[in-house]
């Protein structure tokens, strides 16, 4: 894609996210809707979700990513090449879908679930300080710290650190019966 193209895609996504949430539906169930801070629960504390993107020929692209939620945004880690980069490279714009492991209430049938459903706009971050940083809370989420350092020294010249800035955040309580 031609870089003119490019940056014009990605500044008409600027200018969506000014709409004032208009482009965003209102929740139907709104009972079920959570709170932004049950939200904010949800993505500190589970360990994975689902990065959906525009992929190619028109197909929606989604990967299951480890992340962590910090300073009010989302950051993810991976290699700096490949379909996942190539796509949002292409459309900054995704959705991001975290759920719980869930609960059974008595007397009720079912799996109750809380979900939460970001979208947003993703930035490469280039600032070695930064990719050093996050690469180091990341790890820090899922391994053994003795194990993350020499991991962050090792590999901080090739991760890419990927930051999703929310333009629009909603959770639910499901019961799957």
């Amino acid at each position: 894609m031609h870089k003119n193209a490019e940056r014009n895609r990605f500044e008409e996504a600027e200018r969506i996210k000014f709409k004032e949430d208009s482009m965003f539906r209102k929740m139907r169930r709104f009972k079920q809707q959570l709170t932004n801070e049950e939200c904010e629960k949800i993505l500190r504390e589970e360990p994975r979700g689902v990065l959906s993107m525009h992929g190619e020929d028109g197909y929606p692209y989604g990967i299951p990513i480890d992340f962590i939620f910090d300073e009010g945004k989302i950051y993810f880690h991976g290699a700096k090449t490949g379909h996942k980069i190539d796509a949002l490279r292409a459309d900054p714009r995704v959705s991001f879908c975290v759920y719980d492991e869930g609960y059974l209430k008595e007397g009720v049938q079912g799996l109750n679930i809380k979900s939460v459903i970001v979208f947003g706009r993703i930035r490469f971050v280039e600032d070695p300080e930064v990719i050093i940083d996050k690469s180091r809370k990341i790890g820090l989420k899922y391994d053994p710290p003795e194990m993350v350092e020499d991991d962050v020294k090792r590999n901080a010249k090739i991760v890419q650190i990927l930051e999703l800035t929310i333009d629009h955040i909603t959770g639910k309580l499901v019961n799957e019966s």
